[in-house]
């Protein structure tokens, strides 16, 4: 196996770890809210279901994520 081979194969490791790392990050642990953090509006029970952890409804959701893009 040549240095590049061995470079590129560091390298998909690398992104590997780092992917499964922000995924990881990315789901927080624990129950849901009943009540979205931004709004104080009931958090509905399929979206509590699919998202464990979430602290907010999905228009709040919504808005915090095009903030955090810079789209507001």
């Amino acid at each position: 196996m040549g240095e590049f081979d061995r470079a590129q194969e560091l390298e998909a490791l690398h992104l590997a770890a780092s992917l499964a790392a922000q995924t990881a990050a990315s789901r927080p642990l624990g129950a849901s809210l009943a009540q979205c953090d931004d709004c104080g509006e009931p958090i509905p029970e399929a979206r509590r279901q699919a998202a464990p952890g979430c602290t907010r409804c999905m228009d709040c959701q919504d808005r915090a994520e095009q903030r955090k893009r810079g789209g507001l």
